[in-house]
């Protein structure tokens, strides 16, 4: 898997994470509702810096996995595989749908901003998934790891601030298709779940033909 094949990968799968609907949207929309775009926008900024943390802490953690003796560090991204399998069979039995954004208190945008970042950065799942996915492709051969995670980080907050960027523009209309289409909410999270799937039995394949070392 080349370089360019791996970036193309992670977009794909970075977009089925963040475009299931999930706290960091409804925290996003609700904040939009009460306070206006701006106040979304701002809400938008705490998310997107707790994902730049969260990629300096996957970089951080592949950093030290590549100092692993190579048939450890095949055994991490096997480990890596099956949690993203995890992740893909849990979502494809889920039924995601939302009966009600609850509306945010009426707050400054520096409090909303604060408060997104906190809410990101207190996930524990995100720090799991960044995990088991950043070792899938972030690698020594494809260049120094702080350019690959920089790329990726990019690529992290621009993915998010297009998602919850475009509703925070449009937060009534956001929440009337969410709430009104429960059967959209279902599919996007089962097609994400298909595509965690897809991408873990690929990993999981290139990481055990893959050439070990002495």
């Amino acid at each position: 898997m080349g370089y360019s094949e791996a970036l193309w990968i992670y977009l794909v799968l970075l977009f089925g994470i963040i475009v299931v609907p999930g706290m960091d949207m409804f925290f996003v929309i609700a904040n939009a509702l009460t306070g206006g775009r701006r106040t979304g926008f701002a809400a938008v900024g705490g998310i997107m810096l707790g994902g730049a943390v969260h990629t300096l802490f996957g970089a951080l953690a592949v950093g030290v996995l590549t100092q692993l003796p190579t048939m450890l560090f095949q055994g991490m991204i096997l480990v890596g595989a099956a949690y993203m399998a995890w992740i893909g069979y849990t979502l494809l039995r889920s039924s995601i749908t939302v009966d009600s954004i609850g509306q945010a208190k009426s707050r400054s945008d520096w409090v909303a901003f604060r408060q997104g970042l906190i809410t990101c950065l207190l996930n524990p799942k995100a720090y799991l998934f960044v995990l088991a996915v950043f070792p899938q492709f972030i690698k020594p051969e494809y260049g120094p790891i702080w350019s690959q995670a920089l790329v990726m980080g990019v690529m992290t907050v621009a993915m998010q601030f297009l998602i919850y960027g475009a509703l925070a523009l449009a937060a009534g209309k956001g929440r009337d298709a969410l709430v009104g289409n429960p059967q959209v909410t279902i599919w996007i999270g089962r097609g994400a779940g298909a595509l965690f799937v897809v991408v873990a039995l690929f990993t999981a394949w290139h990481g055990v033909t893959q050439h070990v070392g002495p």
